[in-house]
């Protein structure tokens, strides 16, 4: 087992020297795309550029049914790492290196498992994860594979996660009317006025959600991310900006929440209320087929022998997946506390463990 752990280090290596950083964005179908087909003999591999540095390589050996996913994009390094972000070091029990928690550790032991067996493997490596853009599985979905269960890999300690938050992020924009702070109209024309109104009653919105459950989450997770607006103290503010954000739980019903929010405005106060982003719960569906879809995957992890892990506040992509139809669930190297911090690390027995497990699972 212990040369399973210096495939899987050697690997990572090599995957973290690769500058994938999302933002800026400059990652092309060759580099780390490369080094992956050469080391997937015996893989049909397709490499398919859906611009804007949204590059999947999805490659195939035999006629699976099961697909795993890792992205191999990274957030930026912050300027507090203390050594090269895409030189991986070992100290300790420890492998750190920018992705090596987030999560270029799997996609390595993805890697070494494959070339340990020789039976039927589906993996599907994607590179835009990180900018809010999912075109690399929104293009893989959008075709019919024949593929019904995928396992996606994120930091989740080798434990399988069932079900996690879903995520909208909202752009509002309130509208006043200009004029001198001392007129009288200045507390109903005061564009800034009408969005700290309205952030004051979404903040009782939700409050009054903190009692809703769903697999061991609780309440509806909200975020007022950015505020901009008027000219200056003297001046009635003319319009105002509120960018917010909010995760709800697989039983919550997105558009409805989305109407609530926006009738948290004054009649009239709302230029615009537009949703930037959305990515769905896992499972996906209503509450009926939230929990259907959980208990499926339940007994996917259970017959897989994997432990199984509570559920989690942060996105994924797994969300999608079960979107798609397919059973879903996150299983992963590392612990999402070290993911996008300076000095990122995977801790070693988490690598083994993964590499091994998928081993374990591609050879039966």
């Amino acid at each position: 087992m212990a040369d399973m752990l210096d495939a899987v280090l050697r690997h990572l290596e090599a995957l973290v020297a690769f500058d994938t950083r999302n933002p800026p964005r400059r990652i092309g179908t060759g580099g780390i795309f490369d080094y992956l087909r050469a080391q997937l003999p015996g893989f049909r591999c397709d490499v398919v550029d859906h611009g804007d540095g949204a590059v999947s390589l999805l490659a195939v050996r035999g006629t699976p049914r099961r697909v795993f996913n890792v992205h191999l994009d990274t957030v930026p390094s912050s300027d507090a790492w203390d050594a090269d972000p895409l030189r991986l070091r070992i100290v300790g029990d420890r492998a750190i290196g920018l992705g090596a928690c987030d999560i270029k550790g799997a996609a390595a032991g993805l890697v070494a498992a494959a070339n340990a067996t020789s039976g039927d493997a589906a993996f599907l490596f994607s590179s835009d994860e990180e900018a809010n853009d999912p075109r690399c599985i929104a293009a893989f979905l959008a075709e019919d594979r024949g593929f019904t269960e995928a396992i996606i890999a994120e930091p989740t300690r080798c434990e399988a996660v069932l079900a996690h938050r879903g995520i909208s992020s909202v752009l509002l924009k309130f509208k006043g009317e200009a004029g001198h702070a001392s007129g009288a109209n200045a507390m109903s024309a005061n564009a800034l006025h009408q969005a700290m109104r309205w952030g004051a009653n979404a903040l009782d919105l939700v409050e009054g959600e903190a009692h809703a459950r769903f697999g061991g989450l609780t309440g509806l997770r909200f975020n007022i991310g950015k505020v901009e607006g008027g000219i200056k103290a003297n001046v009635i503010a003319p319009n105002a900006e509120v960018r917010f954000g909010f995760r709800p739980l697989p039983s919550h019903d997105l558009d409805a929440l989305h109407a609530r929010f926006g009738a948290c405005a004054a009649p009239g106060a709302l230029e615009r209320y537009e949703e930037t982003f959305r990515g769905p719960s896992l499972p996906a569906g209503d509450t009926a087929t939230a929990e259907e879809r959980r208990l499926a995957a339940r007994d996917l992890a259970d017959a897989l022998g994997l432990p199984i892990g509570n559920a989690v506040d942060f996105w994924t992509e797994a969300s999608l997946f079960s979107q798609a139809g397919l059973t879903a669930f996150v299983y992963g190297p590392g612990d999402i506390a070290q993911a996008h911090t300076a000095g990122e690390w995977v801790a070693l027995d988490e690598l083994q463990r993964y590499a091994e497990s998928i081993t374990r699972i591609l050879g039966t």
